[in-house]
């Protein structure tokens, strides 16, 4: 049977945007006692623990336990030996709104298993901690003003050994702020004389290549969506992986803390700009149908996503996976905070000042949700451990604009095929008016 490159290409593409998990050999299921994993204030939540083997009960085993809030120390835990490999953990409550976390690890033949599950404490009461900036709005307002004034300086270069009979593939860099700055991309236009909606996808935290996002891209474009795929750090996108490497382990690691003690020099600035400016240039193309702009993303992107559609009126929809950047000083209020974790305890000592505190509040994910105007739809599971859900219900009670969640509650920081497909299928239909 001849392998086809391209669906091989997709399927890594996909599998590296919202991987799922490798399935093990012994898997560790821990399950709530509530089928909606949904609890009241003070109500005990117990979970069960089965240890299995080849899908069946694995006895005699060893295991760890530990309850409590999520991403905070635990309030229970324990350590046991399972002679049926079932167990029922003693129960455990919140006394406030939030998540309540109960992760076993299991020991069998020199090897460790996880398996973890969440209990939702009323989530839809969860208010952020992070401040709002009374000159927010004047502050992005003037940001916006300012890189209005750049050039776009639009810079494509067609790639015919990517492009198909029915889509071109560019590889795209147009100006950002400040001047000289560039944002690079992969763009997919229909072949096709015609005028299209456009999608702008945003990417999860990381430094590497796009070429992976080609197929899908074409996919999207086939379907008659011009769609355009962005990286955040200025350099193109089509390079060879070992320069990613490099910038990751050295100019660019950890780059969510840059300039954080500087709201005008922070990393994030021209980043955030620089997919207003991406939207410049969708809109500025010819096949453009000067109404229908998505943006959509997952992680870092979904946080993208949020920001993006607050900023740019010309956003009409928007679809988040497990948005990051989400009420970052949680930490600072005995709670979860989202990625990337500025104040945990890890990084607390480092960051746990008055102007660094000051710079997240512009750049909080909450804050640009209140601002929203955009129709969107919003998915995520309550077993992620980097973007924790009581970040994300901190962003998603605040909006006022129309809002739909999907949640996957089994899910961590990955997705299921079925939500990718549900929040795709919803997007390309509103942007083809269907």
């Amino acid at each position: 049977m001849k392998k086809n490159p391209l669906l091989i290409l997709l399927l890594f593409s996909i599998c590296h945007l919202y991987a799922q998990p490798v399935t093990t050999l012994v898997k560790v299921i821990v399950t709530p006692d509530h089928a909606d994993w949904a609890y009241t204030i003070n109500e005990p939540a117990k979970f069960s623990v089965q240890v299995l083997k080849d899908n069946v009960v694995l006895k005699n085993v060893w295991i760890m336990y530990e309850v409590g809030p999520e991403k905070m120390e635990p309030t229970k835990r324990d350590s046991l030996q399972l002679p049926a490999g079932v167990y029922s953990i003693p129960p455990a409550a919140m006394k406030n709104a939030g998540f309540l976390q109960c992760i076993v690890t299991a020991f069998h033949e020199g090897k460790e298993y996880r398996g973890l599950a969440t209990a939702a404490y009323s989530p839809g009461t969860i208010q952020p901690t992070v401040d709002n900036p009374k000159d927010f709005t004047s502050f992005w307002d003037r940001a916006k003003t300012e890189l209005a004034k750049v050039p776009l300086d639009t810079r494509m270069t067609l790639m015919p050994e990517r492009s198909t009979e029915a889509v071109n593939v560019y590889h795209v860099n147009i100006q950002n702020f400040p001047a000289g700055a560039r944002v690079y991309g992969i763009l997919c236009v229909p072949k096709k004389e015609g005028k299209y909606p456009a999608l702008l996808r945003v990417p999860g935290a990381g430094i590497r290549p796009y070429l992976s996002e080609i197929p899908s891209g074409i996919a999207n474009a086939e379907k008659g969506i011009i769609t355009m795929s962005i990286g955040i750090h200025g350099i193109p996108v089509n390079l060879d992986a070992s320069v990613y490497d490099n910038l990751a382990t050295g100019g660019l690691s950890n780059y969510p803390a840059i300039n954080l003690d500087n709201k005008d020099r922070y990393y994030y600035k021209r980043v955030y700009l620089g997919c207003v400016r991406a939207n410049d240039f969708l809109t500025s193309l010819p096949q453009y149908d000067g109404t229908n702009l998505g943006v959509t993303g997952g992680s870092q992107g979904g946080a993208l996503s949020i920001i993006t559609a607050a900023l740019d009126s010309r956003v009409k929809y928007l679809a988040a996976f497990y948005p990051a950047l989400s009420d970052i000083t949680g930490y600072l209020h005995n709670r979860a905070g989202g990625w990337p974790h500025l104040f945990s305890k890890e990084n607390l000592a480092i960051n746990n000042s008055k102007e660094k505190i000051e710079t997240v509040g512009y750049y909080d994910v909450v804050n640009f949700a209140r601002q929203l105007k955009t129709s969107g739809m919003y998915s995520w599971g309550f077993n992620d451990e980097v973007c924790p859900p009581t970040s994300m219900y901190s962003v998603y009670n605040v909006i006022t604009a129309p809002k739909t969640l999907h949640l996957a509650r089994e899910t961590g920081h990955w997705t299921f095929p079925e939500q990718r497909e549900l929040l795709l299928n919803w997007m390309i239909e509103k942007l083809k008016g269907k």
